[in-house]
């Protein structure tokens, strides 16, 4: 193909027109191209345009499975001078020390893989990931107090994702938390933790912050009650299943978030409140609030969905 009477080449294609074209593959023939053809054409064709990457692993594979390594995370952060997020799957980064990742990365996101105990300990390279504005772990067994109170290091965290990492205790949530002071958004999904004690945690330590999502698991009216008062906090959401016979009715519930100055999202999820009498209550108590009540939507065992 000739523009303007140079020959283009499939690199000059936007991104956009880009992805239609993989897109035209089904999503189980994707997953299965070779890493090394992938990397070919991610190399060849989208290197230097690329802001966003999530890739998988072979953490359940076997021994003699291929795993991602050092030289191939250096090599992402040389041919992609513009990656901002990663997202990695099922992935064994045992192996992969966290200085090998790219240095431009502003989220960082784990999803069920495994990572050496010394990963995120504070003794680590503190210049490792200076942008690094979010981090995600998500079922990341290996994660523990430790490694929390190692996030300190990326001065530019804003945004903190723990998700079924049941080795953080209360102990360590209260001392991460005093040293990780400057974040804007906590999100406490499916951990052992009591919604109480994370609540306390957070008030005592995050003032600013702007986003609070958590699990009901262990919620009281008295735990709810002391966000009262927070001065930035803009939006709250609580997960169920309701499973806690302490969980605050929705009376209690509006009482607590009329004492949030700047609150303006409300969102319970999976409480089956959903057309009850709950949700005409909180929507006619807050009418400054954009106050969301809906089951919790059904998530995908792939994970390139």
């Amino acid at each position: 193909m000739r523009v303007g009477g140079i020959m283009a080449t499939f690199a000059d294609l936007p991104d956009s027109v880009l992805l239609e074209i993989f897109s035209y593959l089904p999503v189980r023939d994707r997953i299965r191209m070779r890493p090394k053809v992938m990397w070919h054409l991610l190399r060849r064709y989208m290197a230097s345009r690329l802001h966003s990457l999530r890739m998988g692993g072979y953490l359940f594979s076997g021994s003699q499975a291929p795993q991602l390594s050092p030289a191939l995370m250096r090599a992402l952060g040389q041919k992609c001078p513009n990656l901002r997020r990663l997202c990695l799957h099922v992935a064994n980064l045992s192996m992969v020390p966290i200085t090998s990742l790219p240095c431009t990365l502003r989220t960082l996101e784990l999803h069920s893989c495994e990572i050496s105990m010394a990963w995120l300990l504070k003794e680590q390279d503190p210049t490792v990931l200076p942008l690094l504005e979010c981090i995600v772990l998500d079922r990341v067994p290996a994660f523990r107090d430790e490694h929390l109170q190692g996030l300190t290091r990326f001065r530019a965290l804003r945004s903190l994702v723990l998700g079924g990492t049941y080795r953080v205790t209360e102990t360590g949530l209260d001392a991460g938390l005093q040293e990780l002071s400057y974040l804007q958004r906590l999100e406490v999904l499916g951990c052992t933790l009591s919604a109480d004690s994370t609540l306390l945690a957070i008030s005592r330590h995050l003032r600013d912050v702007r986003k609070i999502r958590l699990t009901v698991r262990g919620l009281s009216a008295p735990g709810l009650s002391v966000l009262e008062g927070m001065p930035a906090l803009e939006s709250l959401c609580l997960l169920g299943p309701l499973v806690t016979p302490e969980m605050p009715s929705p009376a209690e519930i509006l009482s607590s978030c009329l004492a949030m100055p700047k609150l303006r999202v409300l969102e319970l999820q999976g409480l089956g409140w959903e057309g009850q009498e709950a949700e005409r209550i909180l929507c006619k108590g807050l009418p400054h609030c954009m106050v969301i009540v809906r089951a919790c939507p059904k998530e995908s065992m792939d994970w390139w969905m």
